[in-house]
Order: structure tokens, then sequence, then C-alpha cells
């Protein structure tokens, strides 16, 4: 095949250091299938990553392709495969935290980090669904094990996590405090949370009664918010990173326990998140979507902070 498009970088910068660009078209190595992109939903990571954080030490020094989020139809697999064949549709996180390059038409990566997309979801919601689904599940399933009956509050719970992680919890049967801004207030009671709370709120271990596990989405003043609102021997599930010395002696005085986190590529949640899709108990709430071009005003958009839910890149043609 012939080369195909890219968005891709010369720098570290602002949205403007995205550009459109060619490369060739990878063949799929053994165990690996290639994709045609449909949708390559669009993240905080990717936005930190091309200014030089996020996942800028493991690409490395641009130029470099960003995104991880992947949906389209597999049209060709390497020696080896046996999940799926030309012509299925897929979606994935793959090779994350290494270099997916899913700003592109097309993607290979192990077949076993994607799975089938489930019936009745388009291509532009399954491109939205996989980073924020693994990263909700691995938080609030693998780590925190919610189960029926505990109280779970979510920060940042209006985002493109946030929102999945409500839904995820809500299926465990868990009673989901939400803080999000009060304009994002009414997709999350739609989205089946019990108590909703405003972030600029002054206190919040005031605004609800202890609970089990709190998913930080935030960090930061957040973190140690959070920490008051736990139960001892409660937990932090924490994914932005870096963990302040001030929350680390809070936690511990409190008798609490913070656990950071960074998402993996993992067929079994995605597999478990997509049944939740079927199932009509996990929808994912697509705000914009952009074409491939023009990436820069996608970036531009995640990096307001105000976006609720998630944005989507359009590759097909």
């Amino acid at each position: 095949m012939s080369e195909q498009r890219i968005i891709t970088q010369d720098t570290f910068g602002g949205p403007e250091v995205l550009r459109p660009g060619t490369a060739a078209v990878p063949d799929p190595l053994p165990t690996e299938i290639r994709v045609r992109v449909t949708a390559a939903g669009v993240n905080p990571v990717d936005a930190k990553t091309r200014s030089g954080r996020g996942m800028a030490s493991v690409l490395g020094e641009p130029p470099f392709v960003l995104g991880w989020d992947v949906a389209g139809t597999v049209d060709a697999v390497g020696r080896g495969v046996t999940l799926f064949g030309v012509g299925d549709r897929v979606m994935g996180m793959p090779r994350f935290p290494q270099q997916a390059a899913a700003y592109a038409e097309y993607v290979t990566a192990p077949s076993r980090h994607f799975v089938a997309t489930p019936n009745g979801l388009d291509d532009v919601h399954a491109g939205a669904l996989p980073m924020a689904a693994l990263t909700a599940w691995q938080s609030l399933v693998d780590t925190a094990h919610v189960a029926s009956g505990d109280r779970v509050l979510v920060q940042g719970a209006g985002g493109g996590v946030g929102h999945v992680a409500v839904q995820i919890a809500k299926a465990r049967g868990a009673h989901v405090v939400a803080v999000a801004s009060a304009a994002k207030h009414d997709l999350l009671h739609d989205l089946g949370a019990d108590e909703l709370i405003d972030y600029r709120d002054a206190d919040l271990a005031e605004a609800t009664q202890p609970v089990d596990v709190v998913f930080d989405l935030v960090g930061g003043d957040a973190t140690v918010a959070s920490i008051q609102t736990l139960r001892r021997g409660g937990q932090v599930v924490i994914a932005p990173g870096g963990l302040a010395d001030d929350a680390r002696r809070l936690a511990e005085d409190r008798g609490v326990r913070l656990v950071p986190i960074l998402v993996e590529p993992d067929r079994a949640g995605l597999l478990a998140a997509s049944v939740l899709v079927a199932d009509g108990r996990l929808r994912v709430h697509v705000s914009r979507t952009f074409p491939l071009a023009d990436a820069r005003s996608a970036h531009e958009a995640i990096e307001s902070g105000h976006t609720p839910g998630k944005l989507v890149l359009t590759v097909g043609a």
C-alpha cells in the first residue's frame, strides 16, 4: 500500500505544533492486526504529551504521532492471529504508554489489545470509549474492588473518564457521589449519579457523608479535599499522577490509602466494559467531533477543561 495521512509534530509546544503529514502504511507483524481507523479519541494525556509532559518521557523527542483510542475495521492480519479477520469492527487502546499513533488512517498493534465493537455502537462512540473505560475499570474494579453498597466519590466526574466511572460504579451497585461543575450535573444525573456536588463548594467533607472509595481525576488540592471525605480504612485511587507531600501526610494521619494508577492495555477489562455497553448500562458521551486534519482544534478544546465527556477525531474518508 502507499502512504497514509497522519497528524504529527516536530517539537513540543501548544496545539499549533500539530500538523498534517504522511507516512508509509504499516504492515502487521506476527500476532498483530492492522486497523483502518475510523475514529480516534482525544484524551488529556494526548495534550500533555504534545506539550512535553504526559508520556513524552516514553515517546522521546518529536517527531511522533499521538493518540491511543482507536476504532475502525481490520484490513490485514499478521501470522498467528485467531481473534479477528479482515472486515471485523474493533476498538482498543493499543500499546499505551508506548506510541500507538492513532492520529492516522491506519494502526498496527497486537490483536489482543482490541475487542470487537459491540453491536449498536457506532465507530465515533467506540473510538471514545477504550481509554476512559479501562482507566475507570482498572481503578474501581481491579484496584479499589468496588462492591454493592459502597459509597464512591468521583472527582472530575463530568470529564471523559469521570462520566464513565460514574456508570461503572453504579453497575457495581455503589452509591455514587459525583463532583463536577454545575453545568455537567444534568448529564451526570442522567447517567445515574446519586449525589451531585459542585467542585467549587468550600468544604467537600461537609457536603456528603463519609465514603469508602474516592476516584480522583483532578489531583492537587482536590486530593487533599478527597481524603477528608473518606472513612478510616478507605482509599483514594488517583489517576493524574504525582502526589503532594501534604496529601501523603494527611492520608497517613487519617488511616486511608493513596493509590496512584496508570492505565494499561487490558482485553479483559475492555470486554467487561463492552458487556455493560451491550446491556445498556454504559454509554459514552461524545460532546464534539473534529476531522483528523483539525486535531489542533480538538486539543484547544480539551485544554479548555470545560468539555463534558469525550472529544473524537473522525478519520475515515
